[in-house]
């Protein structure tokens, strides 16, 4: 899948969400690791040699999972050898007692926690880039892409958890919370929107944002990878992870 817009800029993100690190149902299928999936997400990211990665939400299942486990993903996320923003999701909020807190995750080099370290926006100078996104801070209702942040950079990635409901369901009382809606995302004027929330790939939206979700790694198998070229263009394509790594 692409997407290729007018613009201009050269940096490569790897696009991923719904790690969902646990002690159970996530590490019995890595031998226990918990970790299994930010690991294979973050080796993939370094072998293409990425700008930056970025995990849109829950990358935590909970803030109940052991101390080993935020000790080994903190670790893993330190040996990264990518700078990596980080939005967290409805399963993980920035709360007085998450995984981040505990973990001491705001002094990871590298490490960019929206909400937490930095409020709402990361600036990488070098490449003329800024990733915005709203945390979520607690477990109640929120609106994801709300106050969109005007340019300030020649690239601009917005990062949002929820769900995406199509105009023809939006009046439906039964959809769930967290939403987002086509006007929201055309309202970014982002040059990519990293969507977080399904388990399944897709494209949403009206079509003039590029905006995706990209799935969880232990689901989809894949990360999205995206190229701001220096041709002009957003260049959106799934690539698989390895699966030596994810098993």
């Amino acid at each position: 899948m692409s997407e290729a817009r007018r613009n201009g800029g050269g940096v490569t993100l790897v696009h991923t969400s719904d790690v969902h690190v646990d002690d159970g149902r996530i590490a019995a299928q890595h031998g226990g690791d918990g970790t299994g999936g930010l690991r294979a997400v973050l080796a993939y990211a370094r072998d293409i040699k990425a700008d930056v990665v970025l995990l849109a939400g829950d990358t935590f299942d909970n803030h109940m999972v052991s101390a080993a486990t935020i000790e080994r993903a903190g670790q893993a996320l330190a040996e990264a050898g990518v700078p990596v923003v980080l939005l967290p999701g409805n399963h993980d909020p920035v709360t007085a007692d998450s995984v981040y807190l505990r973990g001491g995750y705001a002094d990871i080099p590298g490490l960019r926690i929206l909400g937490m370290t930095d409020d709402g926006a990361v600036h990488f100078a070098e490449h003329q880039l800024e990733i915005w996104g709203n945390a979520h801070h607690d477990y109640r209702d929120m609106a994801p892409l709300k106050d969109p942040r005007p340019r300030s950079t020649r690239w601009q990635v917005c990062v949002g958890h929820g769900h995406y409901e199509p105009p023809e369901t939006w009046h439906n009382p039964l959809r769930p919370s967290w939403l987002i809606s086509d006007a929201m995302i055309d309202a970014t004027g982002a040059d990519y929107v990293a969507l977080g929330h399904w388990d399944r790939p897709a494209q949403v939206g009206s079509g003039a944002i590029p905006a995706y979700y990209s799935g969880s790694p232990d689901w989809a198998k894949t990360v999205n990878t995206v190229r701001l070229t220096d041709a002009g263009g957003v260049i959106v394509t799934r690539e698989k992870l390895s699966p030596t790594l994810l098993a």
